[in-house]
């Protein structure tokens, strides 16, 4: 036996963890339906959209790839130095405007961001709105 195996090898299986799934607006339209389980091999929020996105194309509504991507025109002004403590996604990492990602109905950049640890049972909302105007 050859004592030149990987250390991948000699790894645990990943855990798989199983999450609720919520989709609104051009998300469930792509989708084609608006609540389900999804079951991933993976722990965090960065695991479970690597697999998500590989099995529906969803990837270019939610996930902002610049910081560009991230803003629009239109939100409030502010001085630089805003009240509370506002922290933002890394570059790459942050939802589109007007997107949203959700963890038990809270925003992950107002968690850990991608390193979100997930559990059975959490439920993630992927929110892209859509308006209609008469």
């Amino acid at each position: 036996m050859s004592s030149n195996r990987s250390i991948a090898e000699h790894a645990e299986p990943s855990s798989r963890t199983t999450v609720e799934i919520r989709c609104t607006g051009y998300v469930r339209t792509e989708i084609g339906k608006h609540s389900f389980e999804y079951t991933f091999a993976g722990s965090t929020l960065r695991e479970f959209l690597e697999a998500f996105f590989e099995e529906y194309d969803v990837a270019d509504m939610l996930i902002a790839e610049t910081e560009a991507d991230a803003t629009t025109k239109g939100w409030a002004p502010n001085d630089g130095n805003p009240p509370g403590t506002w922290k933002k996604n890394p570059e790459g990492e942050q939802a589109r405007a007007f997107a949203r990602v959700a963890i038990n109905g809270r925003f992950n950049e107002h968690i850990d961001g991608l390193d979100t640890e997930l559990t059975d049972g959490d439920r993630f909302a992927s929110v892209y709105p859509f308006m209609f105007c008469l």
